[in-house]
């Protein structure tokens, strides 16, 4: 006879459908779930439903926002005439935690990806472009992924903004701090290279 619960199966399951969480883990969730008490599990239930209704995008930068803007938007002390574009929302917080960038975001949520039906007007590329019509923007700076579908995205975003005469700059990609040389792939050590800056 199989040992099967169909709440926990099911609670399970719907842990196991979030990116990068594998059946063990899941489990491991749908567990520490089931040890809350009443007003914890309440709480973790109404956390969910509250990120879930009170989270939406920006108008303008299309990152997470409780508001119409997010903070940097609204934020007075930012460079308005940089933006810096990412494919997720995980980056704008990646690189926040720098300290060293302090122009815009705008947020594509996804990358070109014909593998997967994902075209230019699945991400939030018409959304970028209306915001450089105005002339404030001087340069964009391209800060997807080091991926097939990131380089794509990319170039796709250079090609349209070249005609507007707006800077289009490639984050450097290299060897992270510690690492070896021998063990970095060529596609690391070429973008290295091309990234690479005085001394």
């Amino acid at each position: 006879m199989a040992y099967n619960l169909a709440p926990l199966q099911n609670l399970i399951e719907q842990f196991e459908r979030m990116q990068g969480i594998g059946h063990k883990t899941a489990q491991r969730m749908a567990y520490y779930v089931l040890g809350l008490s009443d007003e914890e599990a309440t709480q973790f239930a109404a956390a969910i439903t509250d990120a879930h209704t009170k989270i939406k995008q920006c108008k303008v930068c299309c990152d997470l926002a409780d508001d119409e803007l997010c903070p940097i938007c609204k934020a007075d002390n930012r460079d308005k005439s940089v933006i810096c574009v990412v494919e997720d929302p995980r980056d704008v917080a990646a690189i926040e935690r720098t300290h060293e960038y302090r122009g815009l975001y705008h947020v594509l949520h996804g990358a070109i990806s014909p593998m997967d039906n994902v075209g230019p007007d699945q991400i939030r590329i018409k959304e970028l472009i209306a915001r450089l019509g105005d002339g404030t923007v001087e340069e964009v700076i391209m800060a997807t992924n080091p991926t097939v579908e990131g380089e794509a995205t990319a170039m796709y975003i250079s090609r349209l903004l070249k005609p507007m005469g707006i800077t289009v700059s490639r984050l450097a990609y290299g060897v992270p701090v510690g690492a070896n040389l021998e063990y970095a792939d060529e596609i690391t050590l070429g973008r290295a290279l091309e990234g690479r800056s005085l001394i």
